[in-house]
């Protein structure tokens, strides 16, 4: 088993930022990655997701989308290194694929920093071991770290909440992280389910193609404008979601918190009148969706655009679920297992809160390990 000091498991935004933010405090990562390429969750997305439909991509620290990444050597703890801002839309990339798009962005971020990812490798376990370590168990190997940082975000854990009747529906039903476009829905009845930006995109595209669309939602939307969504805004709704995670609460999305702003997919969506919402069905049927009121809805597609969960499964063997569900963390540092932090979870679940988690990871871990001489693991 080879001994390391910090282990980084995952190479989506908040991994490669932890990454970094750890090389600039001396430290030598290894990046453990399961994806077959650079570019984490985006790589996987639908390629009708153009970059100009993005909601919000922010740069990697250190280095802006249209500038080479400056290297790394152990340096002050710089509070915003160049590069933690929105990341520049050329107006060629804004019609490009972001699956494109951005894993070549982070391509040539690995490369230039020199980061040692390892993919493709999946992380099956992390157990407590012996000397004050972790041992990241994988199908490439065991390490025995001092320290690990789990960013292995959502994608892989589509959320697809139980409604009675499903299992007779005559007709497909997917998650939104299969939907690839608008093509395969021509002439189709498509129920599209959720409140997010994800439904916004499916709606946006197949509204016009198919033969009919309806948007249900739990809640009713809250549209606001983007000059809403400033600093002040977004940290009060992280402020909320922390407060969740602190408690050992489940995480709730940003956006639920903050609603939908009046991007370009929300835009387009409305011009074509797809968001006119009705509120969640009660029940599946073999040709459609019924209401407790008698209401009923003939279709033969559903999109659950209901968002993901936390890829934590490998965190088993620590015990940190708490009764409520969640795991009890206070900005990245789980409470009950300091050696642990963890990043792309609940507040930091996004682009823009990725870069800061992982300066925060960066300097728990340093001030860890300065606390606590290495031991040889047994």
């Amino acid at each position: 088993m080879d001994e390391i000091d910090v282990v980084v498991i995952g190479a989506g935004q908040a991994g490669l930022s932890s990454a970094y933010f750890l090389r600039r405090f001396g430290f030598e990562p290894l990046v453990l990655d399961a994806g077959d390429g650079p570019g984490g969750a985006w790589r996987h997305r639908s390629p009708s997701l153009t970059m100009d439909k993005v909601h919000g991509i922010f740069d990697l620290p250190g280095a802006r989308r249209s500038d080479p990444p400056v290297g790394t050597p152990p340096g002050a703890d710089q509070a915003d290194p160049p590069g933690t801002g929105r990341a520049d839309l050329s107006e060629a990339d804004g019609r490009r694929p972001a699956a494109v798009v951005v894993p070549e962005y982070f391509a040539d971020y690995e490369r230039e920093l020199g980061l040692a990812v390892l993919r493709p490798v999946k992380v099956t376990a992390v157990a407590p071991g012996e000397g004050g370590r972790l041992v990241v168990t994988s199908g490439a190997g065991e390490w025995a770290a001092r320290a690990v940082v789990n960013a292995t975000g959502t994608w892989t854990r589509p959320y697809w909440p139980y409604y009675p009747g499903a299992r007779s529906f005559r007709g497909r039903q997917l998650h939104y992280a299969a939907y690839r476009g608008r093509e395969e829905f021509a002439g189709r009845r498509v129920v599209v389910v959720g409140g997010g930006t994800s439904a916004a995109h499916v709606l946006s595209e197949i509204a016009g193609v198919a033969a009919s669309t309806l948007w249900v939602t739990r809640r009713p939307p809250v549209f606001r404008p983007l000059d809403d969504f400033g600093e002040d805004a977004r940290r009060d709704a992280v402020a909320l979601v922390e407060a969740r995670v602190r408690a050992g609460l489940p995480p709730q999305s940003v956006v639920a918190v903050t609603g939908l702003g009046y991007t370009p997919v929300v835009r387009e969506a409305l011009a074509k009148g797809a968001l006119e919402r009705l509120p969640m069905f009660g029940r599946i049927t073999a040709g459609g969706v019924s209401w407790d009121d008698g209401r009923y809805v003939e279709a033969d597609t559903i999109i659950w655009a209901t968002g993901f969960r936390s890829a934590l499964d490998h965190l088993a063997p620590l015990r940190l679920r708490e009764p409520e569900g969640g795991i009890r963390v206070d900005g990245t540092e789980v409470i009950a297992e300091p050696r642990l932090q963890l990043v792309g979870y609940g507040p930091s679940a996004s682009t823009i809160g990725a870069n800061r988690a992982g300066r925060t990871a960066a300097r728990n871990i340093r001030r860890l390990l300065a606390q606590a001489p290495s031991v040889p693991a047994a």
